[in-house]
């Protein structure tokens, strides 16, 4: 370290106790005792009559007899290189399909802040003002009012529901001076030119603790859900170093993207935070693609969970302090500054992996209570001084160049640990899930920023095949037709709305599928979703042994009916290279919300709502890249108050053998289990969230069933459990049988009730994660809440709770099953 970097980290890290005063944030305190929210956000504007289980509406035009038209001879899309992102003008006719129709036809979805709202991005006059106009829907010729252009109410006053006010805010490039602070709504993506990202810059007399407030301060954190910000620059620079200052609050949850964002502050700051979490309890996914220059620290959070995927800081005093029980840091790098990771607030396990440090202090700074509630796994990690500091004293020096474990360790056949304070262990990656040495993974989300408007389809354009998303019309057989004309030619855009399906939406090789996010929703019903021995499938990326491209952007994918034979998702596609077959940022939703008798008819029994088959397969033949998916079956209405006890029978069933990587996904409350490794082959996942259905347990069905007369060879039979071991018989977070080479980091299974109500006696769950019959499988980082065995092995139990005390219930550093 040269003497003037050693100064300019010195300093700052001298003055980092100061500045955590200053900013007067509360260092996180493990909430033990957190129980999930039950409620959700009522939705009075709600078109009730909008019922697509009891009419279809039909288009006017389909394709020949329903079936596909021929594949046209448009030209197959090259990138054109234009100055301005497609988005900023495409044709944006989408709505919220289950809105009153009083306020549907006068509520827009997309808002430009400039041409519609008359925001200055010229860095002349406050901005701030149009911006929120823009958020809560107030159109400029009727600001008096109260709500949108005909009067209605506001966004964020409790009258759309959380599903029924999404806005797409978009800003062009630019700079827009903040004087004040902009609030958001659930519903809301704040979204910039990704090829000329637009700036927020904070006067210097800025006067509020944050520029822009990303949590609905309506509601609690953990159903802040479908909130974004991306593509955009936020710069505080202008604001006295030392004033308590966060750039972004993100006390948000699941369904939530902050995304290719650059934060730049007064380097070394003891003011400055670029990403903060303090105003109340959260559970999120992941935050990726973010730069931070400057600043007492880039992100400072706290609550249950954190992946970080491409994080940069640098002239960042701390780069990441993430209170919580399970952070992983992902591809990231931390220069000039005194702590790359501050893991001391962490009670469980960081895991950093493919990361590098320059010119630090220490990249990761831990603790330790002597137990395993205080883990750390390295792998691949590049710093040539101290890596680790554990209490304020070096336990690693130098580069890790396989992995390194500090926290208990265990192997096949073993059900004693090894407390390892810093222990080398061999994984052999796959060379398929590789790039340049590293996991691949992308540089960010696509926008096909590459392509110009001429080069995208908006599907609701096509006169002769008519599409409407209006929640209601069967928009199977044109939607299908415009695919298969049009896919390798154009890009694919899907405004806001929800596309109800009747049979199968084939995805071809060369679609490329954009979004508004949480506004567009692909919805199935009817007959073909009927039989749960022969599921039928919502949407199908690819056949069998295709090679190819196929990726899809902001999407969601939910149900309208009860539907015990509906498969959401089956991916069967690879791609010629990693990142060509993908889904970023697109989530499941079964029940919970308007436009779906699942929210409604589920109050009863779970036998009553089997309401899906399964949400996504990845079958034998795929080869694909998933990125923050949030597959969840409802615990709560999020437009209501209707009691939700819903029967999903799968999450997630990987198959896949060719190179899978899971980066950022969760799994909730489905029956048989969240995730299922099926003689899958080359899969990494980094970070693994679930929570087991709240209804399960003793006093209700046990496991397998109501599914027990419908399982297929790779469900789990329970046949394991034993007579009047109720809590034996719930969905596995996790069952990997016939597998090889998975690397998986960071799962956590939380479970917080019995039959809706408090568990009995220690535990609410028995069993965790079941393996059996696989090789070269290795666990970093696992952890439950509540659950009595963390893993078994071919049945017999490996690793217990409370042998691995920790957390929010037991940690495991390390499980190295045949390997």
């Amino acid at each position: 370290m040269t003497l003037l970097v050693a100064l300019l980290v010195a300093l700052p890290f001298l003055a980092s106790a100061a500045a955590r005063a200053d900013r007067n944030v509360s260092q996180f305190v493990p909430d033990n005792d957190y129980t999930p929210q039950k409620s959700g956000i009522p939705f009075p504007l709600q078109d009730e009559s909008i019922q697509p289980w009891v009419h279809l509406g039909q288009p006017s035009k389909t394709a020949e007899s329903g079936e596909a038209a021929a594949a046209s001879s448009c030209t197959p899309l090259t990138a054109s290189s234009p100055t301005a992102w497609w988005y900023e003008d495409v044709a944006h006719n989408g709505s919220s399909s289950f809105m009153s129709s009083e306020y549907r036809s006068d509520y827009s979805v997309f808002r430009n802040v400039v041409t519609d709202y008359g925001a200055d991005n010229t860095n002349s006059t406050n901005a701030a003002t149009a911006i929120q106009n823009a958020i809560n829907g107030r159109h400029p010729s009727t600001l008096s009012l109260s709500g949108p252009s005909n009067g209605g109410p506001a966004r964020g006053s409790g009258n759309y529901g959380t599903t029924g006010q999404p806005a797409v805010v978009y800003l062009p490039a630019g700079t827009y001076l903040m004087s004040s602070s902009i609030q958001l709504y659930v519903g809301t993506l704040l979204v910039g030119d990704p090829i000329n990202p637009p700036t927020l810059v904070a006067t210097s007399d800025f006067a509020d603790d944050h520029i822009i407030y990303a949590k609905d301060p309506n509601y609690g954190g953990t159903v802040n859900f479908y909130i974004g910000i991306k593509n955009i620059i936020i710069d505080s620079t202008a604001v006295d170093p030392s004033t308590s200052l966060g750039l972004v609050d993100w006390t948000v949850s699941q369904a939530t993207q902050l995304a290719n964002v650059v934060f730049n502050m007064p380097d070394y700051s003891t003011g400055h935070v670029g990403v903060t979490a303090e105003y109340g309890y959260n559970s999120n996914v992941i935050l990726n693609d973010l730069t931070f220059n400057g600043g007492a620290y880039g992100l400072q959070l706290s609550g249950q969970q954190w992946i970080f995927k491409n994080i940069k800081t640098s002239g960042t005093t701390t780069g990441i302090s993430a209170g919580g029980f399970s952070v992983v840091c992902l591809s990231c790098s931390f220069e000039y500054g005194a702590v790359g990771i501050d893991a001391t607030v962490v009670d469980g396990v960081v895991s950093v992996i493919d990361t590098s440090g320059l010119d630090l202090e220490y990249l990761v700074s831990g603790t330790s209570s002597g137990g395993a509630g205080y883990s750390i796994v390295l792998e691949n990690v590049s710093y040539d001084g101290t890596t680790v500091a554990i209490d304020g004293s070096e336990v690693l020096s130098g580069d890790v160049t396989d992995t390194w474990v500090y926290g208990n360790v265990y192997s096949s056949g073993s059900s004693s640990a090894s407390l390892a304070t810093g222990s080398t262990e061999s994984t052999p990656r796959s060379s398929s899930l590789l790039s340049d040495g590293k996991y691949f993974i992308t540089e960010k989300p696509p926008t096909f920023q590459e392509y110009s408007v001429d080069q995208v389809l908006n599907i609701k354009s096509i006169a002769d095949l008519p599409v409407y998303g209006d929640g209601s019309t069967d928009d199977t057989a044109n939607i299908n037709s415009i695919l298969s004309q049009y896919a390798g030619c154009y890009v694919i855009y899907f405004p806001a709305g929800t596309y109800i399906v009747t049979d199968t939406i084939t995805i071809p090789s060369g679609s490329r599928i954009y979004g508004d996010a949480y506004g567009t929703a692909i919805s199935a019903i009817g007959s073909n979703y009927y039989n749960p021995d022969a599921p039928g499938t919502m949407i199908q990326i690819g056949n069998a042994g295709d090679v190819g491209v196929a990726q899809i952007v902001d999407m969601i994918f939910t149900v309208a009916d009860v539907l015990q034979g509906c498969k959401l998702v089956e991916l069967n596609i690879a791609g010629s290279s990693p990142g060509d077959v993908g889904i970023w940022n697109s989530h499941f939703r079964i029940g919970g919300a308007a436009g779906s008798l699942v929210e409604t008819n589920c109050g009863g029994t779970p036998d009553e709502c089997k309401a899906a088959w399964g949400l996504l397969h990845l079958t034998n033949t795929s080869s694909a890249y998933i990125e923050n998916m949030w597959g969840w079956t409802a615990d709560h209405d999020l437009d209501g108050g209707n009691t939700q006890t819903i029967s999903t029978g799968r999450g997630a069933l990987i198959e896949a053998t060719s190179g899978t990587w899971l980066i950022g996904t969760a799994m909730e409350h489905h029956t048989l289990y969240q995730y299922n490794y099926n003689n899958a082959e080359n899969v990494v996942s980094a970070f693994q969230q679930s929570e087991t259905p709240y209804w399960q347990g003793p006093g209700n069905d046990l496991a397998p069933a109501p599914w027990t007369d419908n399982l297929i060879a790779s469900d789990p039979t329970f046949d394991n459990c034993e007579s009047g071991d109720d809590i034996c018989y719930m969905a596995f977070f996790e069952r990997i049988s016939g597998s090889s080479n998975l690397f998986l980091y960071n799962g956590m299974v939380w479970v917080f009730f019995n039959d809706d109500g408090d568990c009995t006696g220690n535990y609410c769950q028995g069993n965790a994660v079941d393996i059996t019959d696989s090789s070269s499988i290795y666990l970093y980082g696992q952890q439950v809440d509540s659950v009595q065995n963390i893993f078994l092995e071919d049945g017999t139990a490996i690793a217990t709770e409370s042998a691995n005390s920790g957390g929010w219930g037991g940690v495991v550093a390390a499980y190295l099953y045949n390997s």
